[in-house]
């Protein structure tokens, strides 16, 4: 009997080697976190805090929806869900694209804004989407419309009104929001001719909006192919030219692009391209605000005292744009 107690266990332990091995083994780059960026700033920002998320009643969080297989790959949500107000039938909603220089990062960065937006009454959607380590551009940018794609699907189920969907991204993210949300008239980075990946709004928090600008050059093609850009573009702006142009997303403002809100920490290398791209809605009549911060961190989003403000700009401009 002891043998074939042993026997059983000996099987099952293989069986979980076996279920292990069959899963793809993904790279993964942990260079960038809220509390690595809190080590790091912490001596030069002595104010800044992690913050809590700190739930109201009724709020519900649903963590790892399924919205795209890519191949044997799973990309997965989380969502947001604002408590259910007496008379409202659907709520607008804000997807987030969270930053890393295209290769780091995790959809938990921007947990404390959805948290606080939810609260505000928004429907807050967080995928993830494959970094350049695991594939290069524009994979992540395919997955992140595709995720767009999913969230009006499922607008009835999450209560959302499909209308009023926003997108926003911080850094490397927000550099990849400016550019699908300015593209989506188009039918580039996406799975399917014709997908409806327009929003409402977009929010860049930090973003670079042309790498092409000589300001973004000087900092980002600065390493050349070791660059994060060009690990993620596939070479230096000498050596992939065209992916460079392709991505930066001032190039494709024009009459139908959403209303515009960029909130810059004052370093402008990570805003870079930002004059053309407020002249180019301005010549188009749409709306739009730059807000340039004094003495924050790059990554501000992801700290108190600066959280709260950031939360309390986007939705003035989303309930000013509706």
């Amino acid at each position: 009997m002891r043998v074939v107690r042993e026997l059983v266990a000996a099987l099952a332990v293989f069986s979980l080697h076996s279920a292990h091995a069959a899963a793809p083994l993904l790279p993964v780059d942990d260079s960038y976190t809220a509390s690595r960026r809190y080590r790091d700033y912490k001596e030069q920002f002595p104010a800044i805090e992690l913050p809590q998320l700190v739930f109201a009643r009724g709020q519900r969080v649903l963590n790892d929806r399924l919205y795209k297989m890519a191949g044997d790959r799973e990309l997965h949500c989380d969502v947001f869900l604002p408590v259910s107000a007496k008379g409202r039938t659907s709520a607008p909603a804000v997807v987030f694209v969270h930053g890393g220089g295209w290769r780091a990062g995790n959809k938990s960065e921007f947990y404390p804004m959805a948290n606080l937006l939810a609260q505000r009454g928004y429907a807050v959607f967080l995928p993830e989407f494959r970094l350049s380590p695991e594939a290069a551009y524009p994979a992540g940018l395919i997955d992140v419309n595709d995720a767009i794609v999913w969230v009006k699907s499922q607008s009835g189920a999450f209560r959302v009104d499909p209308a009023r969907i926003a997108l926003a991204g911080g850094s490397s993210g927000g550099q990849m929001a400016a550019l699908l949300a300015f593209s989506s008239d188009r039918n580039l980075f996406k799975s399917r001719v014709g997908d409806d990946t327009r929003v409402r709004a977009l929010i860049d928090l930090d973003g670079v909006l042309d790498f092409m600008s000589p300001l973004a050059l000087k900092y980002e093609n600065a390493a050349g192919d070791s660059s994060y850009a060009a690990l993620w573009l596939g070479g230096s702006m000498e050596r992939a030219t065209a992916k460079w142009q392709e991505a930066s997303a001032a190039s494709y403002v024009g009459a139908g692009s959403p209303p515009t809100l960029i909130i810059s920490s004052g370093e402008l290398r990570f805003t870079a391209g930002k004059d053309d791209v407020l002249a180019g809605l301005e010549r188009n009549g749409i709306r739009h605000r730059y807000l340039q911060l004094e003495n924050v961190p790059h990554t501000f989003w992801l700290f108190e005292p600066y959280l709260s403000r950031v939360v309390k700009e986007i939705d003035a401009f989303l309930r000013d744009v509706r």
